[in-house]
């Protein structure tokens, strides 16, 4: 059934693709140049990272200034990184591995089990130490109000940027995030991952006052899902997401679907019209026992921050394969 029902998506987005004007989707360059984007990611644990870095690396409005990485062994995440980078024909975009650890809690995602399957592909093995936070600080005081973060990982990097340099916040364009869990309640048992991984820094991200800052949560994300089917079906034209289809083959050990989680936040930078957006404030539970990093959501028409609350997943597919689809590498 899944395999029938995403088929008739994809379809019914190629038509829309066709028959809509250039100019009607809402875009977030639309009238300028390319958008800048520093890329902070936990490539290497669930697959939707690099189902993310994939599409930024095809999409034309997009500037990659670099990526950095985050948790446990950051430096095998930058080699996946660097991989996906090199198949892209794009080599040279700056790699940072971050930290390694949360702020103050012990680490729950030592590993980087996707590592495993890169094999002899062809990607850089040495990277600047200890840099990533410096390399985040300088590009953005080089680009001030141009450039947007788009964080998929826990938010360690980022907090730690926020801290080292408290004006950074208000010198983005804007902080994208995958993080957090907005229809929930405390006491329901549900948490966010990327929250949970380190909520001292989620709270410091959340805390913090960007011109905008928009996260797609857990209760809006897990309902663009594809099966193994799907993926392999779709993935296997494309040099980039062939890679990613090898990373995933660690990911289908355990689960029989993806996710796109992180997709439909990188896709989300560009097309602001995928998903439904409520404004309103978050607050991190930072509180010891099982509602620690919890992200509790208040609506406010003059809050300080963003949510998505609905999202049409044939507007996303048709997004997310656009320019994947238009430009393929063999």
């Amino acid at each position: 059934m899944m395999h029938v029902r995403l088929r008739a998506q994809f379809l019914s987005a190629l038509i829309l693709l066709v028959v809509v004007s250039p100019g009607a989707a809402a875009s977030a360059t639309s009238g300028g140049g390319k958008l800048k984007v520093l890329f902070d990611t936990d490539i290497g644990s669930d697959i939707d990272d690099a189902v993310a870095l994939a599409y930024l690396l095809s999409q034309p409005e997009c500037e990659l200034l670099g990526i950095t990485t985050v948790t446990g062994e950051p430096e095998k995440r930058a080699e996946m990184a660097s991989a996906l980078c090199h198949v892209a024909g794009r080599p040279d975009i700056p790699i940072y591995p971050g930290a390694d650890l949360p702020l103050a809690i012990e680490q729950r995602q030592p590993k980087a089990p996707q590592y495993a399957v890169l094999g002899n592909r062809t990607r850089k093995t040495e990277f600047p130490r200890g840099e990533a936070i410096e390399f985040m600080r300088r590009t953005i005081r080089a680009h001030p109000g141009e450039v947007t973060l788009l964080a998929v990982g826990p938010l360690t990097n980022v907090a730690l940027l926020f801290r080292t340099d408290p004006e950074i916040p208000s010198l983005l364009k804007e902080v994208v995030l995958m993080c957090g869990q907005f229809d929930e309640k405390p006491g329901s048992g549900n948490k966010e991952w990327n929250a949970m991984l380190d909520p001292e820094a989620t709270a410091i991200v959340f805390k913090s006052n960007p011109p905008n800052l928009r996260s797609y949560g857990l209760d809006v994300t897990l309902k663009v899902v594809m099966s193994a089917q799907d993926l392999a079906d779709h993935f296997a034209e494309d040099a980039r997401l062939r890679l990613v289809l090898e990373f995933a083959q660690v990911w289908f050990e355990k689960q029989k679907e993806v996710f796109f989680l992180d997709p439909l936040a990188a896709v989300s930078v560009f097309e602001r019209d995928i998903c439904e957006m409520e404004r309103g404030r978050t607050t991190v539970v930072l509180n010891d026992g099982k509602d620690k990093g919890r992200t509790l959501w208040e609506p406010s028409v003059d809050g300080p921050q963003e949510v998505a609350v609905q999202v049409i997943p044939e507007r996303f597919f048709e997004a997310y394969f656009e320019h994947l689809q238009a430009g393929v590498l063999k």
